[in-house]
């Protein structure tokens, strides 16, 4: 069976086409320090914290082992941040997929800075419970992210 040849035209983009981009971010890391639990005037709850990413390699002109470690801030919304909030700890080992956003301002000399934050859409606990949580409460690995409705 032959197939019909594919003109170079069907995979273009014609104007007022719609094209849909991508932003998404998968970390696998460890927070940094305990979340920051906030509420803002509507009422919706936020948790504030931050993941620690490594990369390792070895020079190879001094054979020496070498790493890099990232940080990268995180904002959960909503029932995510109640769940962050209550079993994240410092340490933590944790899975996250969210998207980038980055925000800017001026400082009082006009200068421009930037900040560039994971906003949390999906969260996998992966090491153990926090040790505060009760035991009749609902445990890390009860949670899963099909039960976790999203309000952002």
């Amino acid at each position: 069976m032959k197939y019909p040849e594919r003109s170079r035209r069907n995979f273009m983009v014609k104007k007022g086409d719609f094209v849909m981009d991508v932003n998404k971010v998968i970390l696998l890391g460890r927070l940094v320090k305990d979340p920051v639990a906030k509420s803002l005037p509507s009422g919706q709850e936020i948790s504030l914290y931050t993941v620690a990413t490594n990369y390792q390699w070895k020079d190879l002109k001094t054979k020496e082992r070498k790493e890099l470690v990232e940080f990268h801030p995180v904002i959960a919304w909503g029932n995510l941040a109640k769940i962050s909030n209550k079993y994240l700890a410092k340490g933590a080992q944790v899975y996250i997929e969210g998207r980038l956003k980055t925000s800017s301002w001026e400082d009082k000399d006009k200068k421009k800075h930037y900040k560039t934050e994971i906003m949390a859409k999906e969260l996998n606990l992966l090491g153990p419970k926090k040790k505060s949580a009760k035991p009749d409460e609902l445990t890390a690995e009860d949670v899963s992210v099909e039960e976790v409705p999203l309000e952002n």
